[in-house]
Order: C-alpha cells, then sequence, then structure tokens
C-alpha cells in the first residue's frame, strides 16, 4: 500500500483514519525515507478512537520520528483520539469550531467496516457532509476524499462490496466524480490475508487520485494475500472498469486475460430483462416477521414456502422433509400479498456461501411438479416473472441455464466480491435474446445437465 503513492512532494501531510497501531502509517514513513525522492517534511494526522489502542500507536509514532530524523525528514505527529466521522464533517462544513481545514496531499486508510442505521448520529451527521451511504468503511472514504487536495492521493484497503449494488449507488457516483481510479488490487484468496477477520466479502486495495480527469486505464492486479506472494498485473481500459453507459456505475475488476475473455464474450448479449418482457423481484416472504403463518409441513390451508434450501439439480424440489426450515405458509387473508400464483419462475439464491462453486445460482419452480394455486418465495431468493406472471418453460430452462453457466459465474465475481446477489445485479446484466434462450431451453430436458456440460452447450448455442 505504501509503494502505490506517486507523487513525491517536497512536504506531505498524511491522514490516517482508524489508524490503529499506526501499522500503515510506519510502512508510509519506511517507504519516504528509504525513496530516492525523499520529502523534507512529513505531517501526519492520525484518527483512532479506540483508546486500548493510542498507546500502541503513540510509540508508532515516536518510532517514526526517529526513522526520519536519521533520514534528514523533518516530521510532526498529530494524534486524536476521537471519531473521525464527528471530526472530519466539521472539516469538510468549515465549521468556526473546527480545527484546521488545511487539506491532506495523502490519505492511507484501513477504515471500520460496520453497517450504519438510517437513522443513526453517524448517518446524519454523514448527510450533513453531503454522503449517503449505508456503511462506515465508505463514509470514511468519501470524507477522507472531500479533506483531499487537488491531486492528493488515496490508498485505502476495504471490502469490495462498494463495486455494486443499489446501498452503494450514491456513494460510487459522488468517490467517482471526486476522485480518478489508478489501481485496484485484489486477493485470490480472502483466508491468506484476512483468515483472523469474519468478514463475508472480498476485499481489496484502492489507488485513486483526487482530480476529475480519468486516466486511459486503470492497473488491475492480483496477489493470493500471503506474504511474498506473486504479484500480477495488467493495464485495464478505464471504460472497461467502470462504463460510461452503465448508470449504476459498477466497477469491474477484470484481472486477468481469461476474464477479459469473458467479458468480451458477455458483450455479444445486448437485450436487457425488460425488452424480453421479464422483471426480477425478491422473495416477499420475510420469515421472522411471518412467523405465525409458517408450518413444518403442508396442510389443507397453506401454500407452498420455497428457501433456498428446496434448490436441487436445477428444479425446485419439494417438501425436503426433515429440514430445518418450514416447507409451507398459511394461505389465509392475511398472506396473500406474501404470495404469487403458482407458475413457471426462474429463481436465484441472493446469499450464498463462501464455500459454494458458483455465485449464481439458479432453479426453477415447476407448477407441475408442485401443484399449488399460490407459491411463497422466501426473501433470500430472487425470482424472474413475465410482469408477475410466469414464464413459458422454454425460456425459463434457458435462461436458468445461462444464469448457471461459468461465463455468467466468472462475469458476476467481475463486479461482485461479496456473497450476495441483489435484484438490482442480476438486472444490469445483459442478457442473450428471448430466442436465443429460448432456442437453449429446447435442449435441456427434464434434468439440467452437469456443469462441463451445460457450459458446451452454452457456449454453442449462444457464442
Amino acid at each position: 500500500m505504501a509503494s502505490l503513492f506517486e507523487a513525491h512532494p517536497a512536504e506531505i501531510r498524511l491522514l490516517d483514519a482508524g489508524a490503529g497501531d499506526g501499522a500503515l502509517i510506519a510502512a508510509f514513513v519506511r517507504q519516504s525515507c528509504g525513496g530516492r525522492r525523499r520529502p523534507k517534511r512529513i505531517a501526519v494526522t492520525a484518527y483512532e478512537l479506540d483508546e486500548a489502542i493510542v498507546l500502541a500507536l503513540e510509540r508508532t509514532l515516536h518510532a517514526c520520528e526517529r526513522e526520519c530524523r536519521q533520514s534528514g525528514i523533518e516530521f510532526s505527529a498529530e494524534l486524536r483520539n476521537e471519531d473521525f466521522i464527528e471530526a472530519a464533517v466539521s472539516l469538510v462544513r468549515r465549521d468556526l469550531f473546527g480545527v484546521s481545514s488545511t487539506p491532506f496531499n495523502a490519505a492511507i486508510l484501513n477504515p471500520p467496516y460496520r453497517k450504519i442505521n438510517s437513522d443513526s448520529h453517524t448517518r446524519r451527521l454523514l448527510r450533513e457532509a453531503g454522503i449517503e451511504t449505508s456503511n462506515l468503511y465508505t463514509g470514511f472514504l468519501a470524507l477522507a476524499a472531500k479533506l483531499l487536495a487537488e491531486n492528493g492521493e488515496m490508498v485505502a484497503i476495504c471490502p469490495r462490496s462498494f463495486c455494486n449494488g443499489p446501498y452503494f449507488r450514491p456513494f460510487r457516483e459522488q468517490f467517482l466524480d471526486m476522485m480518478s481510479l489508478r489501481r485496484l488490487h485484489v486477493f485470490d484468496s480472502r483466508s491468506a490475508a484476512f483468515q483472523h477477520d469474519e468478514v463475508l466479502q472480498e476485499n481489496i486495495i484502492v489507488h485513486a487520485v483526487k482530480s476529475p480527469e480519468k486516466p486511459e486505464s486503470v492497473i488491475i492486479s492480483t496477489s493470493s494475500g500471503e506474504v511474498g506472494g506473486k504479484v500480477t498485473e495488467r493495464a485495464c481500459p478505464y471504460s472497461e472498469v467502470i462504463s460510461p453507459r452503465d448508470p449504476e456505475r459498477f466497477i469491474h475488476l477484470v484481472a486477468a486475460e481469461s476474464d477479459e475473455a469473458v467479458r468480451q464474450k458477455m458483450r455479444r448479449f445486448a437485450t436487457p430483462l425488460a425488452k424480453m418482457g421479464l422483471e426480477i423481484s425478491t422473495g416477499r416472504v420475510v420469515d421472522f416477521r411471518a412467523k405465525q403463518f409458517l408450518v413444518r409441513e403442508a396442510q389443507n390451508d397453506t401454500a407452498p414456502l420455497i428457501y433456498p434450501c428446496h434448490f436441487n439439480g436445477g428444479f425446485v424440489h419439494w417438501p425436503k422433509p426433515g429440514g430445518r426450515k418450514p416447507n409451507a405458509i398459511r394461505d389465509v387473508e392475511h398472506t396473500q400479498e406474501l404470495l404469487v400464483p403458482g407458475a413457471i419462475y426462474v429463481l436465484v439464491k441472493r446469499f450464498t456461501s463462501k464455500e459454494e462453486r458458483r455465485r449464481v445460482v439458479a432453479c426453477i419452480y415447476d407448477p407441475h411438479r408442485i401443484r399449488a394455486e399460490r407459491v411463497g418465495f422466501e426473501n433470500h431468493l430472487n425470482y424472474f416473472h413475465a410482469r408477475g406472471r410466469g414464464l413459458p418453460m422454454d425460456l425459463a430452462k434457458g435462461l436458468a441455464a445461462f444464469l448457471n453457466s461459468t461465463l455468467v459465474d466468472v462475469y458476476f465475481r467481475q463486479f461482485n466480491g461479496h456473497t450476495q446477489v441483489n435484484a438490482t445485479d442480476l438486472r444490469n446484466l445483459h442478457y442473450p435474446t428471448r430466442a436465443e434462450l429460448e432456442s437453449l431451453g429446447r435442449k435441456i430436458g427434464d434434468a439440467f445437465p452437469g456443469q462441463a456440460e451445460l457450459d458446451a452447450l452454452v457456449e454453442k448455442e449462444l457464442l
């Protein structure tokens, strides 16, 4: 991270928000002292709220001062044992009672990761600074970007969940307007670099410069995350990483030549869902809110309730005897808005475990196999429908086969680095034409083929 900074100003004003014990500051100072173009002065401002770590941070800053002195570099440090968001919002608003608003020209960050409620004090503070986000780490990144001087540099390690999804869209728009991406580093293995952290999403390192000017290309690099692991990198056109035609501003991490080949194949598909007359929705049954209506096994007054555990070989297998989840929901007046007509739907898991082979897992709900007038889809599922109605079977089979292909899975992972598959992500994909999907679907019988055979079929029929 410390080696990614490209500018070499005579005076460095470095921000570390959420400094911990100062590991990033120490690395930055070591890099600066060992370089050929050494600065004359380094001024560090370190924010750390946890008092238990402050003593260790103080020791690190003293060690940095000694190292700079030995290299003939003037060093100063300001340790602020306070909430970075409160202090930074004050600076951004140029509050009369705020601290000096001198902008930084460098920021190095490992921000905290935590969701923030819409009615929390932190969320209100961020809104005062013109920042709308649902996680602390993107709040830290947005504030740090605002505090940077023009052409100031930021290097941060954070979850890559901001690269896609509706919740981070306001942040993406603001951050990408302010900052110019220069490098994105992806870790191939979550367990190697973050084995002690219970983090569901993958982490990346971001290097960006505060400038409206965008470079022609962005460096995408990868490594295992292990100490001394090999780093590979490639230059990707900026428009390939962030498409100017994408209103969602998804960030695509095309890390290898094989990823680029997949991207080129996916560009052949240009049909949005709406053009096929299809929509995607999230399952309406939130089980803990409808607990009083859920029953273990089907009865005369119930409708099937479908969970991800009912996925089996490309089709929904229901009921699941002896499972932990209820198999049915009462079909009564109070549950009508939770149910949909019994018809053919393509279902996709909203959450996949880290161990699952595919990120996108699709399955067909077939009313000929499960005879019921209405059905409930649990909230951990997305479902494709034709404006509230079911799909023809050939179209459903073709769509499920396409979604379950390795081609789609590899492409999807280029912008989705966590375990959640949002309806917006699937809506943002472009698909083969309806006729192509129906033709593909006619090649599939009563059971879906294995992965290798399915991939070969998709390749033959669609590419």
